[in-house]
């Protein structure tokens, strides 16, 4: 189920360089909204809508908030709006990570977000709070974004950098191996380049843990009409074309190939 309306940003930050944090006034979509989901925003001027993945969900409030990093004309032109002006959105669509029903104190779940692949997972750490472990991988010291926000949700939070400006010098699935050689960890949850994905699931199978990965495709409907966000999928023996707009974004990653 899903809503479409105007909604008004109630918060408005640039927290780096082209990259922008919004915070949406929607209590009927924040009802329904589950971590990893995202919300389809119509930019006028431009005919498509822009898919975003919902970074926080605030249900007391009843609140979004997305970030989202200039890419091209349309992300460039949302910029423009400012407090108090809307939102026209359809929201929350996709399916979203699945969360455990209770967290057991001697188990944990880690997150692995590469750049703007970080945002989505935020609304896990906030659930999961010191049962997470968040391995935050970025270019350099300057591209950081959310870590203080994984902080504050008192996930464990690694970050690695390519240029070793903070923190660990390297890649995310370094420091993903590593933790999966403590053991104790029910679950993977990771979002960004697809390179870094096919990564994290190859770590994943070798330790026998289970991942979901959130993919990111170009989308027209944004509702499963279209086919235009379709990625290979393979269930049961069973090849076939899944969308990520309507069987994801997120995905197992047994079943995804990328």
């Amino acid at each position: 189920m899903y809503k479409c309306g105007a909604y008004p940003v109630i918060e408005k930050t640039a927290i780096s360089a082209g990259i922008y944090s919004y915070e949406i006034l929607c209590p009927d979509v924040a009802e329904l909204a589950k971590p990893g989901q995202f919300v389809h925003i119509k930019i006028d001027g431009f005919t498509l809508r822009r898919p975003i993945s919902i970074c926080e969900i605030d249900h007391k409030n009843g609140a979004l908030r997305i970030v989202f990093e200039i890419r091209g004309q349309g992300t460039a032109k949302l910029t423009s709006l400012n407090i108090g002006d809307n939102l026209d959105m359809i929201a929350p669509l996709g399916n979203g990570f699945t969360i455990p029903d209770e967290i057991h104190p001697n188990r944990r779940v880690i997150l692995v977000g590469g750049g703007i692949g970080v945002p989505p997972l935020l609304g896990i750490a906030k659930v999961m709070k010191e049962s997470a472990t968040a391995i935050l991988g970025f270019r350099s010291y300057d591209k950081i974004i959310l870590a203080g926000d994984f902080k504050r949700a008192d996930s464990h939070v690694i970050t690695c950098t390519d240029d070793g400006s903070v923190g660990f010098k390297g890649t995310v699935t370094v420091k993903l191996a590593e933790e999966l050689q403590k053991g104790d960890v029910d679950m993977v949850y990771s979002c960004g380049p697809e390179p870094m994905l096919k990564a994290v699931i190859a770590e994943c199978e070798k330790s026998g843990v289970p991942c979901e990965v959130s993919l990111e495709e170009r989308m027209g409907c944004g509702v499963g009409a279209c086919y235009v966000c379709s990625c290979r999928i393979s269930k049961n023996n069973t090849e076939f074309m899944g969308r990520v707009c309507k069987e994801g974004p997120v995905f197992n990653g047994k079943e995804v190939m990328l």
